[in-house]
């Protein structure tokens, strides 16, 4: 439980924007110095311009998270500036639906590039200079936050790749926290799951590689449909979620939800395993749902 951040560092991916950009905004106003990474220069120069005025001490890298020598680049650079890093929240996430045969290797490399690889470089970078400034001083606390979602614990239909990418999050997440335990007691870890929130992952292809977006099919442009509605519609801003993240880690809180009604869902899948039935209709909540989209792809 890390309860003072005064002069603390934190490093953020996916900071130019949604719960990155929130992150850092707290992590600003508790006096924290700030690693911002983004692939987005323009956005990540925006952000960097606004914490400074906070009066944040920062280092700005632009990093494709899913390049692993872009991820040990920024490590490098923030031991040099900060030493290691208090908090990390590896949080860059990109966004892809569709039904799940019909996603081409690209979108396959591309999305378990970000959301997987991404955090799996994070750990790998960060976690080791943080045991190592813990082995050297009794009193030092670090953290890890990655950023998983509500798509890592239930499996929503047409949106297969988004959810193998989130779901491995989870376990590596799981696994860190109780890797870590075995090791140490002074650095420990949390993943995040949102449900719906307006951060602007769903439209997160603005960032795909150049070269590299298909012409979707049906089902993708359903699938984005849907989650620009549902993501647009959300109620809980990331803002909000932003301070639940710092409100669990000063708790040590593991699972951080946005949406804690949401859980019913999971529980239901939970079921689903422990009664070995087949899994429940995801739509039996909201049937009308279920019914338009099975029209929209039968094209009925």
């Amino acid at each position: 439980m890390i309860t003072d951040f005064k002069g603390k560092t934190a490093v953020l991916t996916g900071a130019g924007s949604g719960f990155g950009l929130e992150c850092a905004r707290i992590g600003a106003r508790l006096g924290m110095n700030l690693v911002l990474a983004d692939v987005q220069q323009d956005a990540l120069d925006r952000a960097t311009v606004e914490m400074q005025k906070e009066g944040a001490q920062v280092l700005a890298m632009r990093v494709d998270v899913s390049k692993a020598e872009q991820v040990e680049a920024l490590g490098a650079a923030t031991l040099a500036r900060f030493g290691a890093p208090h908090f990390v929240f590896n949080n860059a996430g990109v966004g892809a639906g569709g039904l799940v045969w019909e996603n081409s290797a690209k979108d396959w490399e591309w999305v378990l590039g970000v959301n997987l690889m991404g955090v799996v470089h994070g750990v790998r970078v960060f976690t080791p200079m943080m045991l190592e400034a813990a082995a050297k001083d009794p009193a030092w606390r670090g953290h890890i936050v990655n950023t998983a979602s509500m798509a890592g614990l239930v499996n929503a239909p047409n949106m297969g790749v988004y959810n193998v990418s989130k779901h491995a999050v989870v376990a590596l997440s799981e696994t860190l926290y109780q890797d870590l335990a075995l090791v140490t007691d002074q650095v420990s870890a949390s993943v995040l799951c949102p449900f719906f929130v307006p951060t602007g992952i769903s439209q997160s292809h603005r960032n795909r590689p150049a070269g590299d977006a298909p012409t979707p099919t049906r089902s993708q442009l359903i699938g984005q449909a849907m989650t620009d509605k549902a993501v647009g519609s959300g109620k809980v801003t990331a803002a909000e979620v932003a301070q639940k993240v710092f409100d669990a880690l000063s708790a040590g809180q593991f699972y951080i939800y946005s949406h804690p009604k949401a859980i019913g869902s999971v529980q239901t899948r939970m079921e689903d395993v422990l009664m070995a039935r087949n899994p429940t209709d995801p739509f039996a909540h909201k049937p009308e749902l279920g019914v338009e989209l099975k029209k929209a792809l039968r094209g009925g």
